[in-house]
């Protein structure tokens, strides 16, 4: 199995950054799944790459379209 598997192969991104979501109290985040598990709310991508580091995935390319699905917008988008 090749690291380049085509969009709609079956291949999922290690991390999915989820869609801009706004609480009053707490603002504009981004919910993050690391291999399949929800790990919390990420406000800045520095909180998405301390998500990786914790999963142990401190060498990830945040920009990396095979690793990281950004949904709803990519990593510039926080609001």
């Amino acid at each position: 199995m090749s690291d380049s598997s085509p969009e709609g192969t079956g291949h999922h991104a290690h991390v999915v950054v989820h869609p801009v979501h706004t609480e009053p109290m707490a603002g504009a985040y981004r919910p993050v799944t690391v291999l399949g598990r929800h790990v919390g709310k990420a406000y800045t991508l520095a909180d998405v790459a301390e998500f990786c580091r914790l999963a142990g995935l401190e060498e990830l390319d945040l920009e990396s379209a095979s690793m990281v699905e950004w949904q709803g917008g990519g990593p510039d988008v926080w609001a």
